[in-house]
């Protein structure tokens, strides 16, 4: 965007509506954007009211999205979800919320997969060194410490 045009409320409205409608969006983003259109805070305050209140903009319903699409593609564990949730200033209410869509037999069926892919990759000989690479590999990704070693103990 330049940073020289600006927008009437209504204007930045409309360009609002279409960034919520083209993909779920937290209330974070939607400031910081508005905020990158130089509005002021009373405009801000008007348009997320108005975002709210018709739907365009759900914490819960984004909450959820975010935690199905990024455990599905990236296979990050719930500590890493929270984490970034958290980033997000979303409430815990909605995090908790977000966390039931994943089932546990399909969370403990990716580790399983994540585990045994890692194991396969890593080249190390020594049993110690390899079974630290992968439960680095599996902690990064935000899976709890007492599972991933569960795992290895199971594999390794």
């Amino acid at each position: 965007m330049n940073p020289q045009s600006t927008y009437t409320v209504d204007e930045a409205q409309k360009k609002l509506e279409n960034y919520c409608a083209y993909q779920e969006r937290c209330h974070k983003e939607v400031r910081a954007k508005l905020e990158g259109m130089n509005m002021i805070p009373e405009a801000i305050d008007k348009i997320m009211v108005h975002l709210i209140g018709h739907n365009f903009l759900n914490e819960e319903r984004f909450a959820k999205a975010f935690v199905r699409g990024k455990f599905r593609i990236k296979k990050w564990g719930k500590i890493r979800l929270v984490r970034e949730l958290k980033f997000k200033d979303i409430s815990k209410y909605a995090i908790d919320v977000a966390l039931k869509e994943i089932k546990d037999e399909d969370y403990f069926e990716t580790l399983d997969e994540l585990t045994q892919k890692r194991i396969a990759q890593v080249t190390e000989k020594n049993p110690y060194k390899k079974k630290k690479k992968v439960a680095d590999y599996l902690l990064y990704r935000g899976w709890e410490s007492h599972l991933v070693y569960e795992k290895l103990n199971e594999y390794l």
